[in-house]
Formats: C-alpha cells, structure tokens, sequence
C-alpha cells in the first residue's frame, strides 16, 4: 500500500463549513477501517497530511479533521490559540468530531467500514479524540498524542464505548502533570479498557517533526516510533 491518494473534502457541522483532507491508499478491494484524525492546533497542514499518510499506509481511511471552520484564518500561531480556545471545552469540540466521523462515513471516494471507525489526535487533537470517546460516541477506540487529558466535564464518562490509549511526554510541560492521576482516577471509575503510557525524556510534540521548541516542544523519533507502534497495535486489536 505504498501509493497514497489525498484529496480535499467539504462537509458540515450545522452551520460551519469544514474542509478536511481524506488519505487512504489508492487501490484498496475491500472496506477499509476508518479512522478520524484530529490535527494539533495548527489546524489541518501540510505537517497534518504527511501524518495521515503514515496512518493510511498502514490500511486504514484516514479523514483529518477540520475543527474550526474552512473561512477561519491561522495566520500566526495567536492566530491558532484563538480559534483552539474557541472550540476547546465547546459543544462545538464535541459536534466536529462527530461531523467528520459523518463525513468519512459518506463520502463515496474510498470504501469504509462503517462498524470499524477510530480516532486520534495529537496535542489539542488528542483532547478533542478523548472528549468525542468521553461522549459515549460508537467507535473503536480514541488514542491521544501528547494531548491534554483535562475534560469539561459535561460527558458521562460511564457511557465509553471506545478503548482508550494515552501516549504522552513524561516531561511535558504544556500537559500538567496532575492531570495525568485525575485521568487515571476518572478511566479507573468506569468499564473501560484504557492505557496511559509516559515515555521517559519526551517532552510535547514528540512526533512533530517540525517541533523545536528545546525543554518544551521537540520532536523525538525514537518515540515517535514507539508510540505509532502502540496506536497500531491497538486498532488491529480492536478491528
């Protein structure tokens, strides 16, 4: 499966337009699993594709998310914070993830199973994927990278139907360290099959290849690597 195809789709949650970014290989026979993924605060980039494709590859259907709306500018990184803090701990976190997962399901480019859809995300893309799982959404399972583990609480967290996997940087700073016992305190409350795995020397962004932010946000391949190979495990478990 080492020919990729992209391509641009337009979809909406209620009144927003989103365009997100399909990838799936392109001579497929049969359904594929299908997965959502939600890109880190940037928005849906070129960073965000080339990802996707390493997922796609692997045999899956793979929808980036557009979680702000296709007329909303990132031109700057205030930019993006503003639009992440307009959707963070909203309905409308929630409502898109569940309009991408509608859109993957529809489209008509690459074939779905539809009873085999999962999603992931990184950094605020990790959050949205926990709180969509938090939801009580029918999918396989929710993998947050680097993510923020913090909920608003408005979900009730017995409803999970999803597996839930947590790879985060043990010295994250941007992720409070607290949050990582409250998380383990709220999965081990409920019927959940759940992971939270913490690489030692990895800090936030660790599969960004971008990221060079020393002490704070720095890609690591080594556990890049690792990490991918946990998601990978997981989605060929639980399809």
């Amino acid at each position: 499966m080492s020919q990729i195809t992209t391509q641009t789709i337009t979809y909406q949650a209620g009144e927003t337009a989103l365009a997100g970014i399909l990838v799936f290989p392109a001579e497929v026979s049969h359904p594929l699993p299908g997965l959502v993924m939600a890109p880190n605060w940037l928005g849906v980039t070129e960073n965000a594709a080339k990802l996707a494709k390493k997922v796609a590859a692997e045999g899956y259907v793979v929808l980036v998310a557009d979680l702000y709306g296709e007329t909303v500018c990132l031109a700057d990184p205030d930019a993006a914070g503003a639009a992440m803090m307009d959707v963070k701990n909203t309905p409308a976190e929630v409502g898109r993830m569940n309009a991408a997962i509608d859109a993957l399901k529809s489209q008509s480019s690459a074939a779905v199973d539809a009873q085999k859809i999962s999603v992931f995300g990184f950094c605020f893309g990790g959050h949205c994927a926990l709180e969509l799982a938090r939801s009580g959404a029918d999918i396989r399972a929710a993998i947050s990278f680097h993510g923020g583990l913090d909920t608003c609480g408005d979900y009730d967290s017995t409803q999970i139907k999803a597996e839930i996997l947590v790879l985060d940087g043990a010295k994250d700073p941007l992720v409070p360290r607290e949050q990582l016992a409250e998380f383990a305190r709220e999965m081990t409350t409920v019927n959940v099959d759940w992971q939270l795995i913490s690489y030692h020397d990895a800090v936030h962004s660790f599969t960004d290849e971008t990221a060079n932010k020393p002490g704070v946000a720095e890609y690591h391949p080594q556990v890049s690597d690792r990490a991918f190979t946990q998601m990978f495990e997981l989605l060929k478990r639980v399809n």
